[in-house]
């Protein structure tokens, strides 16, 4: 913990929230006029020296004032920042919003990117769980046309997820129906992640030796498996765009670039899977370059103890955080309790 005395942590709490709410660089006489100190400006432009020395304040070259740095913001979220209670119109207002939705997850988490972006203003983003995350409910396999089928895997949680096989034999409806009832009883309850081994114990089981349409079902569900990729849901990115520190098209573009790239925030996302809460991560903390000047606020939503996924808000550094933070861990809660049909 960094030693600073209280005047200071005063007078770095009063730029952090000027510059919150203004984007300008802050002077001293700001400092003094806006939040009341009985300080002469002499005195604050001396602690903002000091500030900025310790790392907490940067000098613009184009302004006699100040703005807080990575390391000031995480000083203030930390330890000076007082984050307040959602108050119940506005959890109502959050509520509303996921009438209708049902227990779609798609749909749910869908709606979900939306309104964390037109609640925070800023970009709202959530990672959707991964299948082998889940627990097995039922395959099917579906005759297309020629050697083509079609799996339908579904989950516990009701993610679909739709894979196509091209075999090398042919099969009939009947035959597809065998199997997936063969794999259904098979594999019913089984966490997705241990399918693969399940499926191995069986295929040493001498009935399925024997017997080339299981086996056959065994490598169809194998097939079905084999792709695991993350999806994730933006909403509002555009709203990012609209404050000021991004005017410029050099930033516009690197931006976009970190939108469009969802692999780099697939693997920011992934970081907070293991954490439940509320976790954020402030400028140079994603370790994405393209993310310079950004913060994001994320908090897991769950099934029990079983963590499902990531949502949260991407901003500005000098985002409202006492705003967006209970945002951010009041809708994950209630993410969570729609999922478990509550």
């Amino acid at each position: 913990m960094t030693d600073i005395s209280e005047r200071n942590k005063l007078i770095l709490e009063a730029i952090i929230e000027d510059y919150i709410s203004t984007a300008e660089p802050v002077g001293s006489r700001a400092v003094t006029k806006r939040h009341g100190l009985t300080l002469s400006p002499a005195t604050v432009r001396n602690v903002m020296a000091d500030l900025e020395e310790m790392g907490f304040l940067v000098s613009p070259h184009t302004s006699a004032g100040r703005v807080p740095t990575d390391k000031a913001y995480r000083f203030y979220v930390d330890s000076l920042l007082a984050v307040r209670r959602i108050d119940k119109a506005e959890r109502e207002r959050i509520r509303k919003r996921y009438v209708g939705a049902g227990r779609d997850i798609g749909a749910v988490l869908h709606e979900t990117s939306r309104l964390l972006s037109s609640v925070s203003h800023y970009t709202g983003i959530v990672l959707a769980p991964r299948f082998s995350a889940t627990i097995f409910r039922h395959i099917e396999f579906v005759k297309l046309g020629g050697r083509r089928i079609l799996a339908i895997l579904v989950a516990d949680n009701g993610a679909v997820q739709n894979r196509l096989i091209e075999s090398d034999e042919e099969f009939s409806s009947e035959e597809l129906i065998r199997m997936s009832n063969y794999l259904n009883e098979l594999l019913v309850g089984v966490p997705v992640g241990q399918v693969r081994m399940r499926m191995l114990e069986e295929m040493r089981n001498e009935k399925v030796l024997y017997d080339k349409l299981l086996a056959r079902a065994l490598q169809f569900s194998e097939q079905s498996l084999n792709d695991d990729g993350a999806q994730i849901f933006i909403e509002g990115q555009t709203n990012i765009l609209e404050q000021p520190e991004f005017a410029d098209s050099r930033r516009m573009r690197d931006l976009f670039r970190a939108f469009e790239e969802k692999n780099q925030l697939v693997g920011l996302l992934d970081r907070c899977l293991d954490a439940q809460g509320v976790q954020i991560f402030i400028g140079a903390e994603t370790h994405l370059s393209q993310m310079e000047g950004l913060s994001i606020i994320t908090s897991t939503y769950l099934t029990g103890k079983n963590t499902l996924g990531v949502l949260g808000v991407i901003g500005p550094t000098r985002m409202g955080y006492a705003k967006v933070i209970p945002i951010v861990d009041y809708t994950a809660k209630l993410v969570s309790r729609l999922l478990e049909g509550e």
